[in-house]
Parts: C-alpha cells; sequence; structure tokens
C-alpha cells in the first residue's frame, strides 16, 4: 500500500474499556472517540493492536453492553473508506464476527505483516510470544479453543459477564504497576521475540501492544521495536507519515 500524499497510518492499543467502573471507562472512552475523530481527516488506515475491551464475548444473539460510541465511531471510519484493522488481546480474544460483519473490520488472532510505502512492519498484541511465560501460553491456548469457548457460551450472559469481569479486576489487581518498568533489553520478551523475527527476516518495524509501557527500542539494521503503551495512563500512541514512524502521546486541546 503506498499512503497518498499527506496521508498516514496510527496505531493504537490496550483502552480497556470497561474497568476500573463505567464512569472512569466512559470518559476514557470519549477520549479515544475524539482522538479518532481529530486524525481521521489525515488516516490512511488505523490499527487498533488488542485490548480495546477489558473483557469481550460474543453469544450468538447477545454482544456486551457498552461501548457503543466507539462501535459506532469504528463504523463511521470504515464507511467513510478508512480501513481499520483489528488484533485480539488476550482481554477481548473471544471474537467471533461481530466485528467482521457489522463494522467491516477483519480481525487477526496472530501477528501479521504489513508493507506501507516500502516500509515492512509485524503487527501483533504481542501477548504469548517470546520466551517464557508458559504457564499464560498453556492457558491462552485452553482459552482460545472452541470446547471452551462454547461452555463459556452455555452460561446466561448476565452470569457469564459477571464471572468475567471479576476475574478480569483480580487479574489487574494483581499485576498492579509491574508493567510500567523498563525491565531492560535481555529481560523485555517483546525484544528478545523481535531480534529472533530479524534473524529469519528483516522488517523495519516491529509494533506490539499488551505491555502497557510506550517504548520505542532501536534493533540492528535500523530496525525497530515499538510498544504502543496504554490509553489508561499514557494515551500513547504510533503514527507512520509514509517516511518515518513517531511514538507519540494525545493531548486534547
Amino acid at each position: 500500500m503506498e499512503l497518498p500524499a499527506g496521508k498516514k497510518i496510527y496505531f493504537l492499543s490496550d483502552f480497556h474499556l470497561g474497568v476500573p467502573d463505567h464512569a472512569t471507562s466512559l470518559k476514557r472512552e470519549q477520549l479515544i472517540v475524539q482522538f479518532l475523530d481529530e486524525i481521521k481527516h489525515k488516516a490512511a488506515g488505523i490499527f487498533i493492536v488488542g485490548d480495546l475491551f477489558d473483557f469481550w464475548y460474543e453469544y450468538k444473539k447477545v454482544v456486551p453492553k457498552g461501548f457503543v460510541r466507539i462501535l459506532g465511531k469504528i463504523a463511521e471510519l470504515t464507511d467513510s473508506g478508512i480501513p481499520v484493522w483489528f488484533f485480539v488481546g488476550n482481554h477481548d480474544m473471544w471474537m467471533s464476527g461481530y466485528f467482521e460483519t457489522e463494522l467491516n473490520v477483519p480481525v487477526y488472532f496472530e501477528p501479521q505483516t504489513f508493507e506501507f510505502n516500502g516500509k515492512k512492519f509485524y503487527v501483533g498484541h504481542g501477548d504469548g510470544l517470546g520466551p517464557g511465560d508458559h504457564g499464560y501460553k498453556f492457558l491462552k491456548k485452553i482459552f482460545r479453543s472452541k470446547i471452551c469457548q462454547f461452555l463459556f457460551g452455555i452460561l446466561p450472559p448476565y452470569i457469564g459477564m459477571g464471572i468475567a469481569n471479576q476475574s478480569s479486576k483480580s487479574s489487574r489487581a494483581i499485576t498492579g504497576g509491574d508493567d510500567a518498568k523498563f525491565l531492560g533489553e535481555e529481560y523485555e520478551w517483546l525484544i528478545v521475540y523481535s531480534k529472533e523475527v530479524l534473524e529469519k527476516e528483516f522488517f523495519d518495524y516491529f509494533i506490539f501492544g499488551h505491555r502497557h509501557l510506550p517504548i520505542d527500542f532501536p534493533l540492528k539494521n535500523n530496525s525497530r521495536y515499538i510498544n504502543l503503551g496504554d490509553w489508561i495512563r499514557y494515551n500513547s500512541y504510533a503514527e507512520f507519515d509514509g517516511q518515518n514512524l513517531e511514538l507519540k502521546y494525545y493531548t486534547p486541546g
């Protein structure tokens, strides 16, 4: 894809809409919608790289209550011809067609590669990649299985959503602020993973979410690892203008 003159590609991640409470989540949602409204005239495409929701499950006839502003804005963008690409995260992995059918948004469950203006991008949410974390990788396989999704879908929505929301809050309470510190090149598992991929194939940019910390780290041969941070603390995003990619922070005017 060659970008039209003056157009840009945007990358955002980790909105976690739904936590810690409705009022706080609503303010965050309104801010994100405001940002999307401000960039739409410049956008050649928008990537949402996982954990848009803190929890999401699509029953056959039911979708979670709320989030009408962000879903409406995404529909507006795609209806106007702006492509939006969505990557599932570890909090909203149970997608099953709603985004594709209602919003005209392709949904990806694994990292994908893209090329814009001759620059190669490797994009994914980031969960379960790199060394270690074998316990989560095992649980991820279970949660993504059709059997697990079927069993959860048997539960009435008010019970299933209640269990999921409580589990999500507990998980966040346990992790706390541990993700707010840069661990160093050897211990940042997505940097290690990017280096491993780079040994096999060159990419100009490795772009991930999940880490919740904005990071712009140089790799060999002028490749770069970018973590998008989140919209809970940082309001951070990446912007590609056709030649350069920059990690930025949104401050509403």
